[in-house]
């Protein structure tokens, strides 16, 4: 494997170490990207009783920093042409680590701005890491987008599966937060050395923001984005409830969710690097969108004795949507810097839609009391996702 940079300086052959830190540092900025997300979620009861949160207030923690995943992207690509990517992913990860331990050590205000500065963060670093993969490992973007793909998905489980037995083994909610900050400054500490030489803004070119918003292709790529993320963070959000509401312990729905969680670390490793393989990737987007709609049917209506394999299936489908919208970013991109932009728009984008699935979810339940028009809202936003997914994997190049 070579690496290949747009500068005199970078465009020079680097050793088979270079190359191999380089991935560590993407596999370790990679895994930082959703640990802020996923580590309150076991503890939010505590610190909602800790600092006197009601239930409204308290929904406002997970969804801020999703919501700033889409507010924040956009500023990635200006922020990687004034220092920068390298410099620019040196920040991202440290304003996560600021907003990590914000949220734990200096109470409801902290909560809030730790929230916001973290998603902040997230949502930058996110958006650089696919332009990263197509320029420095433009043959190997399928393998590359699986590695950082599959870490972000084992970074979300870590979390979510570590914080509550820190938080009891050391007493301290707060530390249990507050410790997510140590992972991101080493990510900043490998990044760093490894990745300085590269520098996307030599191949920026200044009309390519324009030309994406007016692109058919470009928008095919940012609503499959979207909707695929709508559906991600809305089974993540109410999946529990709902098998709660179908007579399951909330230990168990909370096994269930984590099993189909691990899933996805593996669907999102293979599914990219078999999929870039073809220069159509539109089998792929069938199989892995009806996957996802039918695991998520048949744990809403299948038999509670078949909510093991349904697990598994939407496991497969959603880490392979997640993975296949992030290398189809890359592989319609025609150079490093249009990559940037894109992931710019389909994750600033992407990530505001994906807050609403959650919200809208909560509403239709509040009103109606069950869960059968959520059921029907799933489906049609998997359906619309399909179809913009089967015209986005065409092969075509921006």
């Amino acid at each position: 494997m070579t690496m290949s940079t747009s500068s005199p300086r970078s465009s020079a052959a680097v050793s088979r170490g270079a190359v191999l830190l380089l991935i560590v540092a993407i596999v370790l900025v990679a895994l930082n990207l959703r640990p802020a997300l996923t580590s309150i979620g076991p503890l939010l009861g505590t610190v909602s009783a800790a600092l006197n949160l009601d239930s409204a207030t308290a929904s406002l923690v997970t969804t801020l920093p999703v919501m700033c995943l889409g507010l924040f992207g956009p500023a990635a690509p200006m922020l990687a042409r004034r220092i920068g990517v390298p410099a620019a992913a040196v920040v991202a990860l440290v304003m996560i680590a600021v907003g990590v331990v914000l949220r734990g050590f200096f109470g409801p205000a902290g909560l809030f701005a730790g929230s916001l500065l973290g998603g902040a963060g997230i949502g930058i670093a996110g958006v650089l890491l696919p332009g990263v993969v197509k320029q420095a490992f433009p043959d190997k973007a399928g393998l590359l987008t699986g590695i950082y793909t599959m870490a972000l998905c084992g970074g979300a489980a870590i979390a979510a599966g570590v914080t509550a037995p820190i938080a009891e083994a050391s007493g301290s909610w707060a530390v249990a937060l507050g410790v997510w900050a140590i992972p991101a400054l080493l990510a900043a500490a490998v990044w760093w050395p490894a990745a300085r030489h590269l520098d996307t803004r030599a191949g920026h070119r200044p009309n390519t923001g324009t030309r994406l918003l007016t692109s058919p292709l470009a928008w095919s790529i940012t609503l499959f984005m979207g909707l695929q993320s709508s559906l991600a963070y809305s089974v993540f959000g109410w999946l529990p409830s709902i098998l709660q509401d179908r007579g399951v312990s909330v230990v168990m729905s909370g096994l269930v969710v984590s099993v189909s969680l691990l899933v996805q670390t593996v669907s999102a490793l293979f599914v990219p690097v078999l999929a870039a393989r073809r220069r159509n990737q539109q089998l792929w987007v069938l199989g892995i969108m009806l996957c996802t709609i039918a695991g998520m049917l048949g744990m809403m209506w299948g038999p509670i004795a078949t909510m093991w394999p349904w697990a598994v299936v939407l496991g497969i489908g959603q880490g392979g949507c997640f993975a296949l919208a992030l290398v189809m970013i890359v592989l319609r991109s025609g150079d490093a810097m249009t990559a940037a932009r894109l992931s710019g728009m389909a994750q600033s984008v992407g990530y505001t839609l994906a807050a609403l699935g959650p919200l809208a979810i909560g509403l239709i339940h509040e009103i109606t009391g069950g869960w059968s028009l959520v059921a029907w809202l799933l489906t049609g936003i998997g359906l619309v996702a399909l179809t913009n997914g089967l015209i986005a994997a065409r092969d075509r190049t921006l």
